[in-house]
């Protein structure tokens, strides 16, 4: 014990050297360095790494070889080579074994060159690596060149057991190591994970391995240049496409705030260099930038995104969105707002999503709501993946090959199982009644043309062995058995809405997730037809403004469907017809955001839109934080084929809301849902219903009413009184010019989606400022178009729209014969 007190002694004061020389950054408790194989200590600038020989109780090993080399061609020039010139040659199971003065993270550093001398070619070596109870390396076998793995593990005992396993007839070897402290900030104990269904991601018992630390901007950041000793690799080698980035650098406008982010976070020279999409792109390409990574499939990765604005991009405010392999993990980021606009400041966000692919695909683009031109940035990325349930960070030859033989063995079980299951589907079919085999005919072809045949959930039966089948795209296959025990036998006391479907209750399932379950009539057509237009379009999207599909059930005559469960109900019962309190208009303005956002979403979301056909408060619900959804998608209907304007369709949706053009003429487009949106805005803006046949038949017709007001410039007379001391002038200018644009008498004449929810930002904005409109200045451009807002509410008659339009048709006249309210719906 005499060696190891010698070598704690000697640790001790080399921690006191470099606390004395870095008095201002952070100073690691435990600093082991260490030289595999070295004869004498080696000196990397100001860390001196010792040799390993010089204390035989830190090593345990049934033969301790050393070797050497003086060719280093292949040893990256970032490292200091002479760290790679010896290496420790170890055979059968050996261990370093490092007093922990502080128990936390702590970095593992291994370092590996697979050098030939006389008598070892270390590219044959082949072994595994352990620490405490994690597999860092398993059948780890180097080729040529250097690397360095780095881990980061919570060490929770005094002292720490780096153990080497060599495979059968081979050796283990280690050129170099290290372990030292880390700062508490650098990994977070929680981490929100990308699926919002899973919960927050507890890293204190989980291992990371570094994949990738890269510096965005085209430079390279070597470990002299880091104060915790990382390595940033550039990023060009791994962005897709170079001519949709530019490379930037402007380190004197980097500034670090307390609580957002510090330099062991990642330094300076990070921070103040970037990668910016190119702005001379075309605003309406879409372009994005993109950087490959490969990784190993089946582990969850903790990516952090460093980001700065160290250049003005000239676009304005910076909005951008990233995704992962496609899935948008950090929707319109809002720079500013993370910075309270101040330039230069530095800041980080940590995602962690679990990757089955082989690539991971990290993508910036602009966003798609709030920036007028494209603009993206990033600074700066790390990978880091976390050790799978079994405490291993290796992905082995023979893991993958374990893993090709499960795969093949599950893919012959649900065979086996999908070809039972189809016997017994042909069976019943054969003995169910006409209507039944309709039904089923109707959804089957629309689960099969969109890859949704069921298969069973593990664990997924109920105590008489009925199964819960599930669909790995778009939710459970609910037996009626468990949505009656879940809705108390669809008790009345749980109803909590009523529509020409059915009624709907608040269910809760057994693993206490509250649902609200939509039971439709039995003896309806039309019931049957909106049934499996629901499925079929809330299959396709998932958006975090539409209400979200949680399953369905289609046993017998029920048509059941089974969604997220929104607190706080409908938006029209929070504006009128009930004793809710009264929404601000704030609070309104963010509803209404957000219902537009859903909308441009199916508007633009696939090559063909969805025209929603029912936009209506009934149809837009709140969740417990009165974030808006869009729900009801039962007449939803595809848009019209990119050479067509429209679609021919009988017209169906709900009176008052309906569009003039699609009313008289049938013929459906995405504006119609424009105009139906316009009289939403109204409606929350009045607090009133859009047909009231008890007032006078002046005011029977809310847009009627409203348009005669807005036309004498009485704005103040058609405002909600609950609202009257609390909106802004120019919010409320720019509000009402927003919905009077959407009803706008002819469908071309309208804003798109994406310009009425600019416009409804703008109003936000505008609210929370106080900056006032100029009421003389309201114009409206469109394709170089400009449209006077008086002359597009000056009437409420069906101006000519084209030469074989219905004209002088008085829409007062037209709802006074249809006037039936919210019952018919």
């Amino acid at each position: 014990m005499v060696g190891r007190g010698w070598f704690e002694l000697l640790v001790c004061v080399l921690s006191t050297t470099c606390l004395i020389e870095v008095c201002l950054g952070f100073v690691p408790v435990d600093n082991i360095l260490i030289d595999c194989g070295s004869p004498g200590n080696t000196s990397v600038g100001d860390r001196v790494f010792l040799a390993d020989n010089l204390d035989p109780t830190v090593l345990t090993t049934t033969q301790n070889i050393s070797t050497k080399t003086t060719s280093l061609n292949f040893v990256s020039s970032v490292y200091s080579q002479s760290l790679f010139a010896t290496a420790r040659i170890l055979k059968g199971t050996s261990s370093y074994v490092f007093p922990i003065k502080q128990q936390g993270r702590h970095w593992i550093r291994l370092y590996f060159f697979p050098f030939a001398d006389g008598a070892y070619d270390l590219s044959e070596g082949k072994f595994a690596v352990s620490a405490q109870n994690f597999t860092l390396l398993k059948d780890f076998r180097i080729r040529n060149g250097s690397v360095v793995k780095e881990y980061s593990l919570n060490i929770t005992s005094d002292e720490l057991i780096l153990t080497f396993t060599a495979s059968p007839d081979s050796f283990a070897f280690i050129n170099a190591l290290e372990i030292v402290s880390l700062p508490d900030e650098v990994v977070p104990v929680l981490v929100n994970a990308s699926d919002t269904s899973v919960p927050s991601i507890n890293l204190q018992s989980q291992g990371l391995e570094t994949v990738s630390r890269v510096n965005m901007g085209n430079m390279t950041i070597s470990p002299m240049n880091d104060p915790l000793w990382r390595l940033w690799v550039s990023d060009d080698s791994f962005l897709a496409n170079s001519k949709f980035g530019i490379f930037v650098t402007n380190v004197s406008a980097v500034r670090y705030t307390k609580g957002l982010a510090s330099e062991d976070i990642a330094p300076q020279l990070v921070y103040g260099s970037a990668t910016r999409l190119n702005s001379e792109w075309d605003p309406t390409s879409n372009v994005k930038m993109t950087w490959n990574f490969d990784v190993d499939p089946g582990f969850m990765y903790l990516m952090r995104f460093h980001i700065c604005q160290i250049v003005d991009l000239g676009t304005g405010p910076l909005f951008f969105t990233v995704y992962v392999n496609s899935k948008d993990v950090i929707k319109n980021l809002d720079v500013g707002r993370e910075t309270s606009d101040v330039f230069g400041s530095a800041f980080y966000k940590d995602v962690i999503m679990t990757i089955n692919d082989r690539m991971l695909n990290v993508t910036v683009g602009p966003s798609v709501v709030h920036a007028q031109y494209p603009s993206a940035i990033l600074n700066g990325l790390e990978i880091m993946k976390l050790n799978s349930s079994s405490g291993s960070l290796a992905a082995s030859e023979a893991d993958l090959e374990v893993t090709k033989q499960n795969v093949k063995l599950i893919v012959g079980v649900a065979g086996g199982v999908l070809i039972l299951l189809v016997g017994l589907a042909i069976t019943l079919i054969i003995m169910c009644k006409k209507r039944r085999i309709l039904k089923n005919h109707l959804l089957v072809a629309q689960f099969n043309a969109t890859e949704a045949f069921m298969v069973s959930a593990e664990g997924g039966k109920l105590p008489d062995g009925t199964s819960i089948l599930f669909d790995s795209k778009f939710g459970y296959r609910f037996p009626f058995v468990l949505l009656q025990e879940a809705t108390c036998n669809f008790s009345e006391s749980l109803v909590i809405g009523v529509g020409g479907f059915g009624k709907v209750y608040k269910g809760t399932l057994r693993d206490e997730t509250t649902v609200a379950v939509k039971r439709g009539l039995s003896d309806s057509h039309q019931g049957l037809a909106e049934f499996r237009t629901e499925i079929e379009m809330l299959s396709q999207f998932r958006h975090f403004h539409l209400v979200s599909l949680i399953g369905y059930c289609d046993e017998g005559d029920e048509m059941i469907i089974v969604y997220e469960y929104m607190e706080n109900g409908t938006l029209k019962n929070h504006l009128y017809g009930s004793d809710l309190p009264s929404l601000s208009w704030t609070r309104r303005l963010e509803i209404c955001i957000g219902s537009a956002r859903g909308l441009h979403y199916l508007h633009t979301g696939s090559a063909k839109a969805i025209i929603h056909r029912d936009v209506k408060t009934a149809n837009i619900l709140l969740d417990k934080n009165f974030v808006a959804k869009v729900a009801d998608f039962g007449l939803s209907k595809m848009g019209p084929d990119i050479d067509k304007s429209h679609v021919s369709t009988a017209v169906k949706g709900s009176f008052g809301y309906l569009d003039p053009e699609y009313l008289t003429r049938q013929k459906l487009t995405k504006q119609s849902d424009v105009y139906s949106f316009g009289v939403v805005l109204f409606e929350i803006l009045c607090g009133k219903p859009v047909i009231n046949p008890s007032l006078h038949k002046d005011s029977v017709n809310l847009i009627d009413w409203a348009m005669k007001l807005v036309k004498k410039g009485e704005l103040d007379k058609i405002v909600d009184p609950c609202l009257m001391d609390e909106v802004k002038h120019g919010s409320l200018q720019k509000f009402v010019e927003t919905a009077g644009k959407c009803l706008a008498q002819c469908g071309i004449d309208r804003p798109s989606m994406e310009e009425v929810l600019w416009n409804l930002e703008c109003a936000l904005q505008l609210q929370r400022t106080g900056v006032k409109q100029n009421p003389h200045n309201m114009m409206f451009s469109q394709n170089n178009r400009t449209s006077s807002w008086e002359a597009s509410v000056s009437n409420s008659q069906l101006s000519t729209c084209s030469g074989d339009d219905v004209v002088g048709i008085s829409m007062s006249r037209v709802f006074s014969q249809m006037v039936r309210g919210e019952a018919d719906r």
